[in-house]
Parts: structure tokens; C-alpha cells; sequence
């Protein structure tokens, strides 16, 4: 199915915009300059309101159908993408790449923008629907703050909105597709923080000492063998490290070290009844939630993917780079973590059954 002809039309101005965005990535609570440009953008389009500062640096356009949405019907739509980039160095060398520093949309937030911009500007030359449409800018997806700091600022309030919709790019799905499921789509995240006391000493004394390296690496394997031993095949849990640091350049045995992880769910209480030894030693607050699909607004995610494309596929739970043209940092690895900076992992599953 060909995509409409005014959307295609609209690409150059898209791609446009998300090139610009890429260049100048700001990390969470700090996209002052991407919040600025996205409020501009919307006033140019002919939005009926433009709201800024909605949860520190989030930005929302009202948008006013032609027409009044009937009786049972949703009055007040919200369409979501996130703003904020990733710790992380860019080293594609592209003429778009990140111009800040040990910053850069890894994730693809750039293009989230840039496709809602889009469709903000559609909706508001068209005006070709029966409701509001609400165009929602999110700060802070990667802090698991922004979603909050817009909803305690009285979002959905606010505006009337009655459901919120969004997407998320997939570099390994083919140009074109939509991937969706029933139930958790992306995965919650819960912070995992181990520091480890030994004992130091010198290599030819291992005896007089309690080596702190060794103590964690078998910490690794054996807590990923927590969630293998006991989580069903068929559901969804992983563990993943992602910092381990300890000792010094000089040849001593090291006494601490510290390990940072992410366990990563679809259900919490999965993840307490599977994942019990783990989640009483290491739970803390969450830092993510599971984003879940709920039932009934299948037939309408299904309509609009089919619209769009005409191609449609079931979505695994996982988490995707953002890739530009097969040149990112999801893709061959071009892009380098910032000292300090935790990474990403994901745990997939196909779901039970295929539609």
C-alpha cells in the first residue's frame, strides 16, 4: 500500500529535521534546545495550542479536527515520541553525526521527533478527523522520569486525553513494517547495584587475600543463571551487566569492586516469583516500567500499521539502536559509552501465537 501522497510529500522536511536534531542531542531534562525547536516548528504548522515546560522540558500541540466526535467515540487522542539522546560518543563521521560531545541519539529519539513533527503537520493542514488530537513531546524517556514529570504536571488533565499512542523504531524490522503485539512490548527495568568488600594484597600472598574480581565474575554467571534455572522459556526475564570496575594498572590483588546490572521484565510479578532470590537481595526502586499493550485497541493498531504500509508483523519485547542507514551505533558499533554511562539490554520472546 502506497504511502499518501502529502505525507510522502512532507519526507524531505522530515528527514530534515531529524538530521538537525541528531547533530545537536541534549540528554534528559536538558532538551532546551530540542524542546525550542519542536514549539516553533508546531506554531508554524497552525496548531490551536502550543504548551511548553509540561514536565520540566516537554512540549504538547493541540491539534482540532474538522468535526466533533460522536457519542461512545474517543474525544481526545495523544500521540506520543520521546526527545532526550544517550550518554554516548558518536563515531559514524556522518555529516549529521552528534556535534556535543560524549552525547548522541543512539536510540533513535531523533527520529521519533522528527516523525511526530510530521504527522503534527499533516493532522494540521488536513484536519481530516472527528476528535483532538494531542501531540505529545516527552523529555527524559532514557532517566524513566519524563513520562511521570509530564503526568504529576497534569498531562492527561490538562488536555482531556483518553489514550496515548506511540512507537518506537526497530532497525531489524525492513523499511515499511509495523511490528505489534498483545501485552508487554518493552520490557521494565529494575537497577541492580553490587559493591564487593575483599581483602587486597600482593599476587604472591593470594592466600592472605580475598581477590574482589574473582568474587564478581562468579557473581555474573551465577546470577544469570537465576533467571535461565527458573523462568519459563516462554515468558520474559533477563539479567544483564553492564559496569564492572575494580582494581588499578599495578599487579596487586584487588579488595573492591563494583558491578552495576538491569533486570529486565514484562511482569513484576514474574519477576518476583521466578526471580525471587535475585529480586530479594537487589531490589530497588524501579527505574522502568514495562510498556504494555492493552486489550481492545488491537483492531485500530492493526488498521492504522495497514493503512500506513500495508505490512504488518508481530513485535518481540526489545529495545532497538537507532540506525541510519545501517551505520549506527546499533548496527555495526560505531558509537562508544561515555565513562560511566550504563548500556541497554533486552529480553526477547516471540509471543505464543502468531497473527
Amino acid at each position: 500500500m502506497p504511502i499518501l501522497n502529502r505525507v510522502a510529500d512532507l519526507l524531505p522536511d522530515i528527514m530534515a529535521w531529524r538530521r538537525d536534531i541528531h547533530a545537536h542531542p541534549e540528554l534528559g531534562f536538558d532538551e532546551h534546545r530540542t524542546s525550542a525547536f519542536v514549539a516553533e516548528r508546531l506554531r508554524e504548522f497552525g496548531c490551536d495550542q502550543v504548551v511548553t515546560g509540561l514536565g520540566k522540558t516537554g512540549v504538547v500541540g493541540v491539534i482540532k479536527g474538522k468535526t466533533v466526535a460522536g457519542d461512545g467515540k474517543f474525544k481526545v487522542i495523544g500521540l506520543r515520541a520521546d526527545m532526550d539522546a544517550l550518554p554516548i560518543e558518536e563515531e559514524t563521521e556522518l555529516p549529521n553525526a552528534s556535534k556535543i560531545k560524549g552525547i548522541m541519539h543512539a536510540c533513535g529519539h531523533d527520529g521519533h521527533t522528527a516523525m511526530l513533527l510530521g504527522a503534527a503537520r499533516y493532522l494540521a493542514e488536513t484536519r481530516n478527523f472527528a476528535s483532538t488530537a494531542v501531540m505529545i513531546f516527552q523529555p527524559a524517556e532514557e532517566l524513566s522520569a519524563g513520562a511521570v514529570a509530564m503526568l504529576e504536571d497534569g498531562l492527561m488533565e490538562r488536555f482531556g486525553i483518553e489514550q496515548v499512542y506511540g512507537m518506537h523504531n526497530a532497525p531489524g524490522l525492513p523499511v515499511g513494517a509495523f511490528g505489534i503485539r498483545q501485552g508487554p512490548v518493552m520490557a521494565a527495568t529494575d537497577g541492580i547495584e553490587i559493591n564487593i568488600e575483599g581483602r587486597g594484597g600482593h599476587p604472591g600472598m593470594p592466600h592472605k587475600c580475598i581477590d574482589s574480581i574473582q568474587v564478581g565474575a562468579q557473581l555474573v554467571t551465577a546470577l544469570q543463571q537465576i533467571v535461565a534455572q527458573n523462568v519459563d522459556p516462554l515468558e520474559s526475564a533477563g539479567i544483564s551487566f553492564h559496569y564492572f570496575q575494580s582494581g588499578t594498572p599495578q599487579r596487586f590483588i584487588s579488595q573492591r569492586a563494583e558491578l552495576l546490572a538491569a533486570l529486565m521484565h514484562g511482569d513484576e510479578v514474574l519477576a518476583k516469583r521466578r526471580c525471587g532470590r535475585c529480586w530479594a537481595l537487589f531490589r530497588e526502586p524501579r527505574q522502568a516500567p514495562a510498556v504494555i499493550r492493552r486489550d481492545g485497541r488491537w483492531g485500530l493498531q492493526v488498521a492504522v500499521g495497514g493503512f500506513v504500509s500495508g505490512r504488518l508483523r508481530p513485535m518481540v519485547m526489545s529495545r532497538a539502536a537507532e540506525c541510519d542507514r545501517g551505520r549506527c551505533a546499533g548496527c555495526v558499533g560505531r558509537g562508544r559509552m561515555s565513562a560511566g554511562a550504563g548500556g541497554f539490554a533486552s529480553s526477547s520472546r516471540p509471543p505464543a501465537q502468531r497473527s
